[in-house]
């Protein structure tokens, strides 16, 4: 498994990864048209203190994550998804979030923030292994990109 940059030409593959597992797995009534930064990766992601990246599995794209640079030397971690293919033992998970955290510490991030829904236990788990503390929702930065359908919170001090 290799984790790289997001490069143009990949978006059908992160749409791929990410709107089965928001509709099918989650229930989250959600298309590619709702989430425009999907469209304009290297414009929503690519910038400031920002990325993103895919994991792939010989060769197909099997997890997704981002950092969206929001300022004040933060940023919101973003669009972390991985197939059900890639969980566990392959690791995906893991090493998006260590590729991640990696670029945040070189760029100089002194806080990652996230919102996540209360459906994604597994991610809650995992979230809080790595060291995110939850948070409440008044704790987030203004600049922070609110989902709607985040209801919980995390940060990560690095």
């Amino acid at each position: 498994m290799i984790v790289r940059p997001f490069r143009p030409g990949d978006e059908d593959a992160v749409v791929d990864v990410i709107l089965p597992i928001q509709r099918e797995e989650f229930g989250i009534a959600i298309t590619a048209a709702d989430q425009p930064d999907l469209a304009a990766i290297p414009d929503w992601y690519q910038t400031g203190r920002g990325q993103f990246w895919l994991a792939e599995l010989d060769g197909r794209a099997v997890g997704t994550v981002a950092l969206k640079d929001i300022g004040g030397a933060a940023v919101a971690l973003r669009k972390m998804f991985v197939k059900p293919v890639a969980r566990g033992a392959v690791g995906a998970a893991q090493a998006l979030l260590d590729a991640a955290l990696a670029h945040a510490r070189t760029n100089g991030v002194a806080t990652v923030w996230l919102g996540t829904t209360d459906k994604f236990k597994a991610a809650h788990r995992f979230y809080e292994k790595n060291g995110f503390d939850l948070v409440e929702v008044a704790d987030l930065p203004e600049s922070f990109p609110r989902m709607a359908v985040d209801t919980r919170f995390y940060r990560l001090a690095l």
